[in-house]
């Protein structure tokens, strides 16, 4: 079907020629001859606007033309004499495809909550909202691809189903083919996991980074971006079952080269999306007002301050204001606390390092002090921590010690003590989670809204 995209028409390049779009009706309404009807096809921010005059053969078709109807036009594309718009279509031939039953269709001329939008997922990417958050994804999700692929890094798809748990945490989703009317039982009544279709128990996957680690040590700079899944019981607003995440991995690098790349991948993503998207961004400001084009137009530009975790602590020690949860050397930083160290101590993004060994995960590598490991989290206004990760333990004999001493079972990983038995190498990455970027950059206050199908405790409507 031979169509001009409304972003692509709307330019004086088709001013006085004959053209054919498709989109779906907005509104339609009728004054003194003719009718009006406004169409979107998705592909940017702006709307069509049809006229038809009463006379023209299209005008047969009107009576289909119904909000959230489909249809294709042809017409000339004039000027508009109208405030606020600079063309509108003036339709010679219009088609009207399927069915559209007005009574019934959610989508009217008014204001949704976003609470209601959330219900009707399937149709909710129709509206302004969510056509320029779901637009602003595509962005960011384009310039996660084109910041590696420039910087040498290769895409690897690791696995969506393994038998390991890379965070420690324990809150995964189960992947088994068994009989749950009869499920084998081992003489404790436990599970048989050795009848399912692998042989032992599998899970959907919470990270790619163990498995990017031995590809980062066969091609040297990789990087992952797939879907991973956390069976955490949490219904808060930044929290999903099912999210996508970016696990970059490198050889041959330490926590200050980690840090850097951390850096450099954030603010090409912020300067991206106001190349790309300022139209989606201006909209969202305007009528959310929870981020603003020249905030992150900051945050792409700023050099991001470093601050040991131990001097961090201290800061929060001396702050003049009483937080929630207590600081102390060896606590974890809290929301609360991240957002204060980037809104009031540094006033801007901030990366935090060489955390308590305690605090964190097992493959992280261990500092000198014996006390802390060399890992980094990266904390940008209103938000907090957006970018986790670390250098990564390459000595054998200590992670074998880190590992017996957290209870992880050295003889289900081997495979990435090999790593280290074989050609190990110093090597780093991180983690960001996808949608927390898109929520951080659109100032949507629940992450909910950046995803098209969201998962959650209870909810798996699509």
């Amino acid at each position: 079907m031979e169509r001009l995209l409304i972003k692509d028409a709307l330019n004086e390049t088709y001013r006085g020629q004959e053209i054919t779009v498709c989109g779906w009706i907005r509104t339609k309404r009728g004054s003194k001859g003719f009718a009006f009807i406004v169409i979107s096809d998705g592909s940017s921010q702006e709307t069509l606007q049809l006229v038809i005059p009463e006379q023209a053969p299209a005008n047969s078709e009107l009576h289909r033309c119904n909000t959230g109807a489909a249809v294709k036009v042809k017409g000339v594309l004039r000027a508009s004499p109208a405030k606020g718009q600079k063309y509108e279509l003036e339709v010679s031939e219009l088609s009207v495809f399927g069915e559209s039953d007005p009574d019934r269709y959610p989508l009217q001329k008014k204001g949704h909550t976003l609470e209601f939008l959330r219900e009707i997922g399937h149709l909710r990417s129709r509206t302004n909202t969510f056509g320029a958050v779901f637009r602003i994804r595509n962005i960011l999700a384009h310039a996660v691809h084109q910041f590696f692929q420039e910087r040498g890094f290769a895409w690897v798809h690791t696995p969506i189903i393994t038998s390991s748990d890379c965070e420690g945490a324990g809150e995964l989703f189960t992947v088994t083919s068994l009989d749950f009317r009869n499920l084998p039982r081992n003489k404790d009544a436990s599970v048989d996991f050795s009848q399912d279709f692998f042989g032992k128990r599998a899970y959907l996957t919470v990270s790619g980074q163990l498995e990017a680690e031995f590809l980062a040590m066969s091609l040297g700079k990789v990087y992952t971006f797939g879907p991973t899944f956390r069976a955490e019981n949490s219904n808060t607003t930044r929290h999903l079952s099912e999210f996508w995440m970016i696990e970059p991995e490198m050889a041959f690098a330490d926590l200050g080269d980690d840090m850097s790349l951390a850096e450099d991948f954030l603010r090409f993503l912020c300067m991206k999306v106001l190349e790309k998207g300022e139209e989606e961004l201006a909209f969202i400001e305007a009528h959310y007002k929870r981020i603003s084009i020249d905030e992150i137009r900051r945050l792409g530009e700023t050099e991001f301050f470093r601050i040991p975790y131990t001097e961090a602590i201290r800061e929060l020690e001396r702050a003049a204001v009483e937080f929630e949860f207590p600081v102390s050397w060896g606590s974890d930083l809290q929301s609360e606390h991240e957002k204060y160290l980037a809104d009031v101590v540094v006033k801007g993004p901030v990366i935090v390092s060489d955390y308590p060994k305690e605090l964190k995960a097992f493959y992280m590598r261990l500092n000198d002090d014996g006390r802390t490991v060399a890992a980094m989290d990266v904390l940008v206004p209103k938000v907090g921590e957006i970018i986790g990760g670390s250098q990564r333990e390459e000595r054998l004999s200590v992670l074998e010690e880190r590992m017996l001493q957290l209870s992880i079972p050295v003889e289900s990983l081997q495979w990435y003590l090999d790593i280290r038995r074989f050609g190990s190498a110093p090597h780093a990455g991180f983690g960001l989670g996808f949608e927390r970027l898109v929520q951080y950059l659109t100032g949507m206050v629940n992450i909910r809204d950046v995803i098209p199908c969201p998962r959650a405790p209870g909810k798996i409507y699509y």
